[in-house]
Formats: structure tokens, C-alpha cells, sequence
């Protein structure tokens, strides 16, 4: 069990460290397709684990409601949502190829607040895995240990892809390959230390599993229509983003019911 929880945990981390390293070996930055492609991917990927994961198991595990079993998912979702509102209008951060930042007001560099943004967008990824394995430390019946690696799995296959979208953009505005490696990794660093956290906690957490299974799909949803869509909808030929999406998509769905 500890192996399987330092593999899931340590997975999602890689694909974001790998994913960082092209900058390492890729003299260009990505072109606005590829962004865009990879960022449809990513968001497909997100949407698919935010239902197969986290919605229909917190839903599975309110049955003993009958037909309020859709209550504790609600709530859950839309707390995630509203507590993904307040980090998004409280933590400066800057959006790719986006000019004006959001959040307070900060002297921030550019480059750090590009760096803030993908940190705030990796927070409810970490979330989602530690809160699915500490559901199976905790021997809820409705995850299993081949669903929580499906989730760890697609959440890697996924950051890879985020890994390169930051750490090519900072090296093109100016910062070293090594610095920019570096802080790509930093950004995703947040999503073992919180899932972590969140199994360490999981005796404490369990009675609250399907309304914190669903407010971590909340906060995903938040980040996708935020952020993800915009941007890979953005300026001529965007069928790339939607086709990417689908394919993120399904590639989620079927790891989560294959493995699952």
C-alpha cells in the first residue's frame, strides 16, 4: 500500500518534471497551435477525471439517500468552485499570452506570476489524487486501487504536456533553460506536498469523502472553463482545441473504467 501511494503521488510530478525538460532540449518555443492543442488535451483530460473519479463515486457513496444521493456532490462541487474563485481573485498570476494579470494587485515579475498561474491550476490536481488515495487508505468501498492510479496516471499523462506550455514560455521571456526547468518543476510541486497532506488527514476526512471528492471536481471544472477553454479556443483554426479535448477526454474515461 505505501509503494502504491508514493508511485501515484510521485507520478503526477513527473509528468510535469519531464514535461519541463523540454525546455532543456528544444531550441523554440511552442507555436500558438501547439498551445493550444495541448492545452484542449489537458482540459479533456480534467473534465473526464473530474466526472469518472470524483463525481460518480461521491455520488456512489451518498446512495443511502435515495434521491438527495446528488446532494453531497453538490455541495462539494460548489464549494470547490467558489473556494478556486477566491484563490483565482486573491493570488496575483498571469495567464498565457494574456497581458493584463489578474488577482491583487503585485510588482510581481511576469514570469513569476506566469509561474503562479500554473501553481493555482495544479492545486486542485493535487487535491484530486490525495483526496482519491486517501479515500483507499481509508478502505472506501467505491475507489479501488487500479481507479486511484487510473486518476494519477491520466493527471501525469496530462501535466507533461502543462510541464513544456510554462517552462518554454519563461525561457522565451527571458529567463536561462536551467531557471526556467527549474520553476516548471516548482509549479507542479504543489500537487504531491497537498495530495500528501490530504492522506495523512484521510482518518479525519472520511466521513466528508463524497463532498470533498466532489469539491475537488469542482475546483478541476473551475480551472478548465476559467482558463483552459479560453485558451485553447483562442485566435483562427481552434477545431485543434476541441478535437484535443475529445481526445484527452476519452483517453480519461477509458484509463479510469479500464483500470478502474
Amino acid at each position: 500500500m505505501i509503494s502504491e501511494i508514493f508511485f501515484g503521488l510521485a507520478l503526477p510530478f513527473a509528468g510535469t518534471a519531464l514535461g519541463s525538460g523540454c525546455v532543456l532540449f528544444m531550441k523554440k518555443t511552442l507555436s500558438k497551435g501547439v498551445q493550444r492543442a495541448l492545452t484542449g488535451f489537458a482540459a479533456g483530460v480534467m473534465t473526464a477525471a473530474s466526472i469518472w473519479s470524483l463525481i460518480i463515486p461521491a455520488m456512489e457513496q451518498s446512495e443511502g439517500m435515495g434521491k438527495l444521493s446528488f446532494l453531497p456532490a453538490l455541495i462539494g462541487f460548489w464549494c470547490g468552485v467558489i473556494f478556486l474563485l477566491f484563490l483565482d481573485t486573491l493570488i496575483p498570476h498571469l495567464h498565457m499570452n494574456a497581458e493584463k494579470a489578474e488577482g491583487i494587485p503585485s510588482r510581481l515579475a511576469r514570469t513569476t506570476m506566469m509561474v503562479l498561474a500554473v501553481t493555482l491550476h495544479n492545486i486542485p490536481e493535487g487535491m484530486a489524487v490525495g483526496i482519491v488515495y486517501a479515500g483507499l487508505v481509508s478502505g472506501t468501498a467505491e475507489i479501488n486501487a487500479g481507479g486511484a492510479f487510473a486518476l494519477a496516471l491520466g493527471i501525469a499523462i496530462q501535466n507533461f504536456p502543462e510541464g513544456a506550455i510554462i517552462s518554454m514560455p519563461l525561457h522565451a521571456e527571458g529567463k536561462s533553460k536551467g531557471r526556467s526547468f527549474a520553476d516548471g518543476v516548482l509549479s507542479g510541486a504543489v500537487e504531491p506536498i497537498g495530495a500528501l497532506l490530504t492522506i495523512l488527514f484521510a482518518g479525519l476526512f472520511l466521513p466528508a469523502m463524497p463532498y470533498l471528492l466532489s469539491f475537488a471536481a469542482g475546483a478541476m471544472i473551475y480551472v478548465v472553463v476559467e482558463e483552459l477553454i479560453p485558451e485553447m479556443s483562442e485566435g483562427e483554426h481552434s477545431n485543434i482545441g476541441v478535437l484535443m479535448f475529445s481526445l484527452g477526454f476519452t483517453l480519461m474515461m477509458a484509463l479510469d473504467v479500464a483500470l478502474g
